[in-house]
């Protein structure tokens, strides 16, 4: 999960893509990376051309569902330890220009002059609007506010538009002049020649950065740029039942991008700090409660700690070390309800045994050694309480 790329990255589309624009992405990139195209490559190059199609056709199966996109947008690969969100794609044996067929409905061919014609889309797209970068920060949770979610305000450093321009890089519209590079389109394409013929290279501008605009007379507060980097609070969100290591994205919250082009995203890692009493695994909580003798033997009413505040547990009479007992719902939720619900807390007794002993207490503890109540009797029902606290820890 780690070394995969971010799916808009793959296939190179904005976070707010529509449906469209990710299905003409991922064709163009069918086209490029189709391993009958790479036939008379070298076995890196197949194997290139192999991965990098996979991991088209990964992104793509997640980004056209709008379901499982819902949940990579919030909670990133994440999403898969909930349930059929982000998920991996496995060709399963299918047959690669099959599975294409099933996407883009008749046959698929390849045009080897180049890249313009075909699925569409080449310089003369039109201008590229700019993306602010994403700001990753991370955020302390202890188990009590996971467990209710909470709202958590977070100082940052990030690029806001400047106020004398407003973000565009001049005070006066007369000043900003198409780019005579790209002629207003950012991006320009060089011709090259490959193993299948002529082909396209299509880059980014280097005379606008690929705004398709210059700037003749620049602010002089922000140099042209648009932008000044400035510290503000932002009020984030958390849903109940997060864990360590999740990532929250909050559209639109990162920095923002110069002459009013699309503001990055504020990716929020979750930090659980450790509990002093329970342990968590996954929705489940754990808790060993120390019991004396006495109260293993007589039974006794024992407070254990919850995330909402103190419970009170009997100890039954005869209770054994290990005995585990269960608190149903008294766990953590799932996140946003994608999971199994909520989880329950389990509390395990250890029977404490006393070091050293008065004199007077061996005495009487003696007399009872040869009790028939004191003998160790392994009976049926003790044996399946031995067996469950074995198997749960």
């Amino acid at each position: 999960m780690a070394n995969k790329r971010d799916y808009y990255e793959v296939l190179g589309v904005a976070k707010t893509a529509s449906a469209d624009e990710i299905k003409s992405a991922y064709r163009k990139l069918a086209l490029k990376w189709h391993p009958d195209r790479w036939v008379n490559g070298t076995d890196a190059e197949k194997k290139t051309a192999e991965d990098n199609f996979k991991e088209a056709a990964e992104a793509y199966s997640v980004l056209s569902d709008p379901d499982k996109r819902a949940k990579y947008d919030q909670f990133g690969f994440a999403a898969e330890q909930m349930g059929g969100g982000a998920g991996g794609f496995d060709f399963g044996g299918m047959d690669i220009n099959e599975f294409l067929r099933n996407i883009f409905g008749g046959s698929f061919g390849f045009d080897f002059g180049g890249f313009g014609g075909g699925f569409g889309g080449s310089a003369d797209a039109g201008q590229r609007a700019l993306r602010g970068r994403d700001i990753r920060t991370s955020v302390k949770l202890t188990l009590e506010e996971i467990a209710n979610g909470c709202e958590k305000e977070i100082s940052l450093e990030r690029a806001r538009p400047c106020p004398d321009c407003g973000g565009k890089g001049t005070k006066n519209e007369s000043d900003i002049k198409t780019c005579p590079t790209c002629q207003g389109q950012g991006r320009v394409r060089q011709q090259t020649r490959s193993l299948f013929g002529m082909g396209y290279t299509i880059g980014t501008c280097p005379q606008c950065n690929g705004v398709g605009k210059i700037v003749t007379n620049p602010c002089r507060r922000c140099g042209g740029t648009g932008l000044e980097r400035r510290r503000e609070l932002v009020k984030v969100k958390i849903p109940a039942g997060v864990e360590d290591g999740m990532q929250i994205t909050i559209r639109g919250e990162g920095h923002a991008a110069p002459r009013g082009g699309q503001n990055g995203d504020l990716l929020v890692v979750i930090n659980e700090q450790p509990h002093p009493q329970l342990q968590r695994d996954g929705n489940n909580l754990f808790y060993t409660r120390i019991i004396s003798v006495m109260d293993a033997m007589l039974g006794a009413e024992v407070s254990v700690p919850c995330l909402d505040g103190s419970y009170k547990v009997k100890v039954e009479p005869g209770t054994q070390s290990g005995t585990v007992v269960k608190l149903r719902g008294k766990g953590l939720p799932s996140v946003q309800g994608y999971g199994r619900g909520t989880g329950d807390l389990y509390v395990k007794f250890q029977v404490w045994v006393p070091h050293k002993l008065s004199r007077q207490e061996k005495e009487t503890l003696e007399k009872m050694r040869t009790s028939s109540s004191f003998t160790p009797d392994l009976t049926r029902e003790d044996k399946n309480t031995f067996d469950t606290v074995k198997n749960i820890f």
